[in-house]
Parts: C-alpha cells; structure tokens; sequence
C-alpha cells in the first residue's frame, strides 16, 4: 500500500529542473512514478538537442508527461533565442481570422510534437480587461469575452488534433489585476462572468487540461482560486462540467510560497480538487522530495483523503496515455507571418529614410516571458542600442540619424513617454513601434507602428 501511495503522489508532480539533459534525479523520479515535467527556455537549445532530451525522459516511462509554456508570440521556449515564428494572442486577437487562429495552433503543434513535446501550456484564455495588468497583457486574444472565448474555441482542437494536450489558463481568470502572481497574491475584482466565458467555451471545445490561477477572487470566494474547493470543485468541476486534469500555476510563485508556502500550498490545492502540480522553475530533488513527502504525509494523517490522491493521479495518467503526439516536421511559418502582417497598425509615414538607429526600449519583462534576446534591430539590420531607462545625452543616442524607438506598454511607464517625446521634439522624423498593448501615442508627429507582440514573426512584420 505505501508502495502504491508513494506512486500516486509522485504522479501528481511536475517539476523543472536545470540542464539540457535529465539529471540523474530526474529519471528516478520518472521510474518512481513521477506525472511529467516542465521544460523552460534553459533546457532547449534547439530542435535536435530538444529530442534528445525528451527521448532520454520516455526511455524510463513512455507515458510521461512532457510539458511547456509554448503560447507563440512574447512567451516561448522553443524559439526563446531569436524569438517566436508565431505573432502571439493579441495579434490574433486584433486580425480576427478563427481560420487563421486554428492554422497558427496546428503549427505550432507540430512544432511541440517534432520535438516530443505532448502539453502546452496554451492558450492563454484570460481576458485582459485591465490595461495594467502587468502578467497578462498580450499574452490574451483581447479584451472582450466573446473574442477571446472564439479564438480559444478555435485554437484548442486544432492543437489537440496533433495529440498534444492545449491547456486554458488561468482559471477562473487573471485578466482583471494589476498584480503579477510571480510577485504577490492578486486580486481580480468585479464580477467573474466575463472571466469565465472563455474557460467555458475552452471546456466545450474539449480542452484537456485547465492551469488555475493565483488569484483571490473576492465574488467567488475568500480563498485564492488555487486552494479553493468552491472554485475548482464546484465552480470548475460541477457547474462547468470539466473532468480533464487540473493544473496549478507554479506553487514557487510567491502568490503561494509567500503565503501559505509550497508544501501546505500543495496539500490544500490537490485538496481543493487540483490534479497536478506544477512546481515551477527553480526545482532541485529536494524540493521535490519535500512536496512528495508532505502529500503522503497528509494523507496518512487523514487531512487529505486517500481517494482524491488516487482520482488526481489516475486522471494525470489517462492525460498521458493520450497524449502521444507521431513525430513530424516542424510546423508551417507561414500562418504566423501571415497573422503578423494583418495584425500590424500604421499611422503616418513609417518608410525610414536615411540612415537610421533603433532604440529598443525594455522595461522589466514579465516573469513568464522572461528577458528578450531579439530586437527590431536584428530583424532590420541597422545599428541598434537598448535602454532601461532614460540616457542624460539624446544628441549622442541619435547622432543626426531617425530614430526608431521600440516601446513596450508605454502607458504603464512614465520614462518610456518621456523619453519617445523629447525624441520626437527633438526629430520629427521618428518612427515609434509599440510591441506591447498600443494605448498610448505620442505627441507630435511622429509615424506610429502597432505590432500587438514582440515575438519575431511581429518584427518582421514591422520591418516590412
């Protein structure tokens, strides 16, 4: 029986861990039961490497779940390096194709599945209600419920056509904060209906599994989403019908590990109905072992029934049975650039003449984005500088040649506008490209480019 136990609980973990190959401690886990991990930008260096890797993982257990955040767009591992072939969420948004949604979801798919990837962390089917909301942004397809709800209707089964597992996240809604669950424990106010439209529309379409969200959502319940028994047994589980596998955001987020801590985190989140936890990034076997041992702990002590362990592992075992995407090629880039150009939004003349500078503008990235390796200069070829905050000397950042300033979420920092228009006063010419949410514009008369992402699929389109 413990035997049995100690499986289940390891069934219900899915951590990350360092290295382009699997550690020693990793394939352990593998063959102790473990349900899968999680693969982030530092574990891929390319596709031949990535295969390898997840090769190594299925020799010790055919069925284990191999997972990513791949979203196109500003968050990718598999293009992390140079950026994705793919516009993102918000430029599909913007272009409103479900045809051209669905097209973009097979790609990348077939990307996932070449190089044995079998769950997506994907789509995003939060609503971005808020504009400062500094995790979300354009990482969802928009602002209103019933777009984002088609697109996440369209792009669920024709990722899972492949057999890769798509994942709506992250329930009952992260849209409406202004608050990152990275740093802190946010709350989504106002009425949850909006939020919810797209999970429905996603449970309808299928969807295979569902990422919670840190979030306290006060019209729901007192008790951050996550942990709450109301919200993913009755709300998620009886009223909307989903009997797929539940995952948790990353429990090292300190919207748990500050507050209730990861381990209590993980007892009161398989409790509360979560299948699999997702543990997050920084993991080493201690930790894992930690979260193990107090699962089994806990329900040898009777907090968490015996039963729910069993139903949360079982489900995440049947979710790896199907998931067993045919290796193929790699996807098409096609529709991803095809959505790109469509998404891009022109004001003014923005043919650049003469000789010319890109001022890349890059305030802290989101956690879940991480740090841009590519730039608008790469894609255009011409000298390029980046900035994290205002230069005392614009004369010797320009030096006589048009200024191509890129900007991201320019409404949410002061130093971005400030700087664009002492820029524009001091150079008519210049030309702002907005690769985040396009709310604010510049005084004067400065052409403007609205790409709706920074993946590199965006800025090509922009250079075009």
């Amino acid at each position: 029986m413990s035997d049995e136990l100690d499986r289940a609980a390891a069934g219900c973990l899915l951590p990350g861990f360092a290295g382009v190959d699997p550690p020693a401690w990793v394939t352990r886990w593998i063959e102790r039961g473990l349900g899968g991990v999680v693969l982030f930008a530092r574990n891929i260096e390319g596709p031949e490497q990535a295969s390898s890797l997840t090769d190594a993982l299925r020799r010790e257990r055919e069925t284990v779940l191999v997972a990513t955040d791949e979203e196109g767009g500003d968050v990718t591992r598999l293009e992390c390096a140079d950026g994705s072939s793919y516009p993102g969420n918000w430029a599909l948004g913007v272009v409103d194709d479900v045809a051209l949604t669905a097209a973009v979801a097979r790609a990348i798919a077939d990307d996932l599945a070449a190089v044995g990837i079998n769950l997506d962390f994907a789509p995003v089917a939060d609503v971005n209600s808020n504009p400062d909301n500094p995790v979300i942004g354009i990482r969802a397809f928009g602002a209103d419920a019933e777009l984002v709800s088609r697109h996440v209707a369209a792009f669920i089964p024709a990722m899972q056509e492949r057999r890769v597992a798509a994942c709506a996240k992250h329930f009952p809604g992260h849209g409406d904060t202004s608050q990152d669950s990275h740093l802190e424990l946010p709350v989504a106010a106002g009425s949850p209906n909006e939020a919810l439209a797209p999970f429905r529309a996603a449970i309808q379409a299928g969807v295979k599994s569902v990422m919670t969200a840190h979030v306290r959502v006060p019209a729901l319940d007192d008790e951050q989403a996550t942990l709450s028994p109301q919200i993913m047994r009755e709300l998620l589980r009886e009223e909307l019908g989903f009997s797929g596998v539940a995952i948790t955001d990353a429990l090292e987020m300190k919207a748990v590990s500050a507050t209730v801590g990861v381990e209590e985190g993980a007892i009161r989140a398989l409790s509360a109905g979560a299948d699999l936890l997702c543990l997050g990034a920084d993991v080493e076997e201690r930790f894992v072992s930690r979260v193990h041992e107090a699962v089994v702990g806990a329900v040898r002590g009777g907090r968490l029934p015996e039963a729910r362990l069993r139903e949360a592992a079982g489900r995440v075992a049947e979710l790896g049975s199907w998931a067993s995407p045919s290796p193929g090629e790699a996807g098409s880039r096609e529709p991803g650039a095809e959505a790109a150009r469509r998404a891009i939004r022109v004001e003014g003349d923005v043919e650049a003449r003469g000789p010319a500078v890109v001022v890349e503008l890059r305030p802290p990235p989101s956690m879940a984005a991480g740090e841009a390796h590519h730039g608008l200069g790469d894609v255009l070829r011409v000298d390029s500088v980046s900035l994290s905050k205002a230069p005392a000397d614009l004369d010797g950042l320009v030096d006589g040649r048009t200024p191509i300033v890129v900007v991201r979420d320019a409404h949410r920092h002061a130093w971005e506008r400030n700087l664009v228009d002492a820029l524009v006063e001091k150079t008519p010419a210049t030309i702002v490209v907005e690769i985040g949410l396009p709310v604010w514009r510049p005084r004067g008369p400065a052409a403007y480019i609205a790409t709706h992402g920074a993946g590199r699929a965006n800025l090509a389109a922009a250079a075009e």
